[in-house]
């Protein structure tokens, strides 16, 4: 799956979704938000409605081409993550794309409940989540931290909404480089 995806599920964190798709695009990111439904408008769990640009089934699903700079980002947010966990058709692209090269980025419940999906063994990888969602990870071989957001090989994952910003720019780094990051984090006065 090409490009820099953000997966939006009734549920998902305002602030994890939208301030990584903010920051994303100062840092000169062309991103896509996607329902995982075929509805126009997705509710976040703070009852914001906003205005997907694509709908999951509607997509084209191809890997070819797929590098580590194309990243699938999974929102958490409650009942937003799990929404996301059990949209078979998501999991299979996330597998499928991450099997290609592609890189997948989580945060706050998403990596325990979505990415855990990934993989039977997730042996070597450090990661990050909200309280709580932990063990899903860990009980594959992860090692958890509790930093704001961490990257592991192709594997991105941030703590909270709090940390939004920082899982953000994590992604970014990734993307474009440190120079890139250093000008929005200074757009953004953090």
């Amino acid at each position: 799956m090409k490009g820099v995806n953000i997966f939006l599920a009734d549920g998902f964190e305002d602030i994890e979704a939208l301030g990584t798709n903010d920051a994303l695009i100062r840092g000169g990111i062309r991103t896509n938000l996607i329902a995982i439904s075929d509805e126009p408008f997705v509710q976040s769990s703070h009852g914001l409605t906003i205005g997907v640009e694509n709908f999951l089934s509607e997509m084209e699903i191809s890997h070819t081409g797929t590098t580590a700079k194309d990243v699938m980002i999974f929102p958490g947010g409650m009942p937003g993550s799990r929404n996301l966990a059990s949209c078979k058709p998501l999991i299979k692209a996330m597998k499928e794309h991450y099997a290609a090269g592609g890189t997948v980025a989580a945060i706050c419940a998403a990596p325990g409940l979505v990415l855990s999906q990934l993989a039977e063994n997730f042996d070597g990888v450090e990661f990050t989540c909200f309280d709580g969602f932990e063990n899903y990870l860990i009980d594959k071989g992860a090692r958890f931290t509790p930093k704001p957001a961490v990257r592991s090989g192709r594997i991105i994952t941030g703590r909270s909404a709090g940390h939004a910003v920082s899982f953000a720019l994590e992604i970014l780094g990734f993307i474009k480089d440190g120079e890139t990051v250093e000008a929005v984090r200074h757009a953004m006065y953090l």
